[in-house]
């Protein structure tokens, strides 16, 4: 991998990743920005204790642009965009409207001293990752070297911003379609390193050590191993990675892909997990597109999901286990799974699609 970073205009980091080594990147952002300020806040709920972000500015942000002027498409012909290079492999840059942004902390001032009215700046920081230069693409079109690099991409961000002190967790994520609220059409995701622990990952946290006390062994552990040893909600199984719909599935099509042996982040992972891993994440997405088969003479469905890393926390987490999480919210074709009522009020949720019948759909959607 061969890494390469610069500015934009606006004074935001741009960083390019490509496979060859000595790939020249000298394109210089020509557009006339003014820099962006952030006015983002993070306010604690006091009946749940979950941190909120309040990011006002985003409001302004880009809104399905047509494909000719896309702002993740390379500067071509005259048209310039977020990415300078009139062509790339793999990007990432800072968001324009970013939910947490460093520089909050000059435009927000903290209260702490009312417990019912917690207040800080929204430092942090967060990234768009484009997978690919086409438009039209996607990153299950990918092949197995891009997909490498995307995953090489994640890993060094992961390190670079963990190392900053105002950050607390890392998290890389896509989402892809419409259907999941995408604004954008070109094929990228998004990383966010955030100012606190989410309560997701609190949660895990805590069940995590729960367990530990209790058995005396790790539950992410445990809980791989049961899922290998029963072929009933299983996937895929490679050397060095589990696939599986876990027991309790909130979506109706929920896969999770853990390393066999347990890791607190990308950064962890060693070469072989790495080399396997494209194959089988790229397998994964392909399985999904095959859902639900597109009409005869239509454009070939692209399920929409999100896939989201699950990385421990900088600093505590040692029981948690990195692993990606993949699920979609169509449950039919030309049906959406909504969060109504009980999902959304009360975070309960209920799902129209047993883990073990998505399972088995998954394993005969195989790719050719």
């Amino acid at each position: 991998m061969h890494k390469t970073a610069t500015k934009l205009a606006d004074g935001r980091e741009l960083v390019y990743y490509d496979q060859e080594f000595g790939t020249a990147r000298t394109a210089v952002d020509e557009r006339p920005l003014e820099p962006s300020a952030s006015l983002s806040e993070t306010r604690l709920d006091p009946v749940l204790g979950e941190w909120v972000t309040v990011a006002a500015h985003r409001q302004q942000r880009t809104y399905h642009p047509p494909a000719g002027e896309c702002p993740l498409c390379p500067s071509r012909d005259g048209r310039l965009s977020e990415v300078p290079a009139a062509d790339y492999q793999v990007v990432v840059f800072e968001n324009r409207f970013p939910s947490l942004a460093p520089d909050s902390a000059t435009h927000v001032t903290a209260h702490e001293d009312d417990p019912l009215h917690t207040l800080r700046p929204g430092t942090g920081r967060c990234e768009v990752v484009c997978f690919a230069p086409d438009h039209d693409a996607s990153f299950a079109d990918l092949d197995e070297a891009r997909a490498r690099l995307v995953l090489d991409a994640w890993t060094d961000r992961t390190a670079e911003l963990s190392a900053r002190p105002e950050v607390r967790q890392v998290y890389c994520f896509e989402n892809r379609g419409e259907e999941i609220g995408v604004t954008l059409a070109h094929p990228h995701g998004q990383i966010y390193a955030f100012p606190f622990v989410p309560s997701r990952t609190a949660r895990m946290i805590g069940r995590a050590e729960a367990y530990r006390a209790s058995t005396g062994r790790n539950l992410f552990e445990d809980l791989v191993a049961a899922e290998r040893a029963a072929p009933e909600r299983l996937v895929l199984r490679g050397e060095h990675w589990t696939a599986f719909v876990p027991f309790a599935a909130r979506w109706p099509y929920e896969v999770h892909l853990y390393p066999n042996r347990r890791v607190r982040d990308l950064t962890a992972l060693n070469e072989a997990e790495r080399a396997e891993f494209p194959g089988l994440y790229l397998d994964l997405l392909r399985r999904f597109d095959r859902l639900f088969p597109a009409p005869a003479g239509a454009a070939p469905n692209r399920t929409p999901y999100i896939s989201a890393w699950h990385q421990a926390p900088k600093d505590g987490g040692d029981e948690l286990a990195l692993h990606l999480e993949l699920f979609t919210v169509r449950r039919a074709p030309g049906r959406l799974k909504y969060l109504a009522g009980v999902e959304s009020g009360l975070d309960a949720f209920v799902t129209d699609v047993s883990p073990e019948a998505a399972a088995a759909r998954l394993r005969e959607a195989a790719t050719d």
